[in-house]
């Protein structure tokens, strides 16, 4: 088991298999050029599931796939199907933009992905395409309805921006209740890579908006999850993610490994340690040890709250962000 030095215990492990995307989302990297990490630096599928299989036997429980945008990893779903087959019981997790989901959901699925959570910004082709800087809503709201046919359990992320989507709030949440997928709002998290024109809403500007139409109750947090949950009169329950609040990093009980090796103990801290000699090498003694150094030094919570607040460095689509 892996315990930090704040008596949390870390056992979901966030894997980016590529920093690439193919967005170029206004809260994320609008102006990242098509210069990436040379795929040689990359760790193999076959050298992230050597880490795997060490973070499993460590007490992960949990993984999630990420990117940048991990569809665009070719064979993706073999590198599922080998923690799968290593360890049915782990929950396998994956975060997509959804572009490329429709002709990949059945394949992820039967390699033993249970779950993926897309972002849905907005229901408007033209605002689609003006967040994510390419024509593209189509091809999600498919890969959404591919998703849910082949029985992936699918949750739904959507960042408010005014001047944006932020009157697509209600409309977004419809679309979700109706088909039944799990909504989260998150605040706009700022980052030093976003359009420097975004302006997010806060938490206590989308509960307005929602009270506006619905009555819901207050649930608070749940579990280790970074949500504060609220369930509607209905039964539907949606969720508000505040990176800026205190209760944010209370529970957490993740890590982040990117692509090129590099074990991180928090999204926002650039500080990180790097498993890729160890596994490159085959060492697993070495790799274990610094995830559990990673562990230990976990900080107690990000920099984003208070007016000293630090706006981060690090770019998302390089830890799943």
């Amino acid at each position: 088991m892996l315990i930090d030095s704040y008596d949390r215990v870390v056992d979901y492990l966030r894997v980016s298999v590529t920093e690439r995307c193919n967005f170029r989302c206004q809260y994320c990297m609008p102006e990242k050029p098509f210069s990436w990490v040379p795929k040689e630096n990359l760790l193999s599928f076959e050298e992230l599931f050597l880490f795997m299989k060490i973070a499993i036997d460590e007490g992960v429980k949990k993984i999630r796939i990420t990117g940048g945008e991990p569809l665009l990893r070719e064979d993706l779903d073999k590198f599922i199907k080998m923690i799968y087959d290593y360890e049915p019981k782990v929950d396998l997790a994956m975060t997509t933009n959804a572009f490329l989901l429709k002709g990949t959901a059945q394949r992820l699925k039967d390699a033993g992905l249970k779950r993926i959570n897309v972002s849905i910004d907005t229901l408007k082709p033209e605002i689609a395409q003006k967040i994510a800087q390419k024509d593209v809503l189509k091809n999600v709201l498919e890969g959404v309805d591919e998703a849910l046919k082949v029985g992936l359990k699918v949750k739904a992320n959507m960042v408010p921006m005014k001047s944006l989507n932020a009157d697509e709030i209600i409309d977004v949440l419809e679309y979700c209740k109706e088909r039944k997928i799990s909504i989260r709002f998150i605040e706009y998290m700022q980052n030093s890579f976003a359009s420097k024109e975004i302006e997010g809403l806060k938490s206590a500007e989308l509960l307005e908006i929602l009270r506006s139409k619905y009555e819901f109750s207050d649930d608070g947090f749940d579990g280790s999850s970074p949500s504060h949950y609220y369930t509607m009169s209905d039964g539907y329950r949606f969720g508000i993610i505040e990176p800026y609040g205190d209760d944010f990093c209370k529970q957490c009980n993740r890590i982040r490994l990117t692509a090129e090796g590099n074990l991180i103990p928090c999204l926002y801290f650039d500080e990180a340690m790097s498993i890729s000699k160890a596994i490159k090498a085959g060492d697993i003694k070495a790799a274990a040890e610094v995830l559990r150094e990673v562990v230990r030094t976990k900080p107690e919570k990000n920099r984003w709250g208070g007016e000293d607040g630090e706006i981060s460095s690090r770019a998302f689509y390089e830890t799943g962000g």
